[in-house]
């Protein structure tokens, strides 16, 4: 009989009260270069022909695709709990900025 393993090292998150607000965000743009994955979130307004990316966050290919994991595993989560979510489709917005190659 093996011995029980214990967990790995314990990791302390701090998470400072500004951060903790969090920014809103109904649009999400994803580009990608051989190193990195880059998803823009961007808050569209209603009648403002012009959006702002309110946060950038860059994260490697491995770690997009356990982020692709986790989405999944909590989509799955939520629908057990709230009901399934209702696929609304892909918001056509016209860009105009400078190329997502990074």
């Amino acid at each position: 009989m093996e011995p029980p393993q214990s967990p790995g090292p314990s990791l302390s998150i701090e998470l400072s009260e500004e951060v903790a607000e969090g920014v809103y965000s109904n649009l999400v743009m994803i580009s990608h270069s051989p190193e990195e994955f880059i998803l823009d979130f961007i808050r569209v307004m209603p009648g403002v022909p012009k959006a702002r990316v309110k946060s950038r966050i860059v994260v490697t290919p491995g770690h997009a695709k356990r982020l692709l994991a986790a989405l999944a595993d909590n989509i799955q989560r939520y629908e057990g709990q709230h009901g399934e979510i209702g696929d609304v489709g892909q918001q056509q917005v016209r860009f105009t900025g400078p190329s997502g190659e990074a």
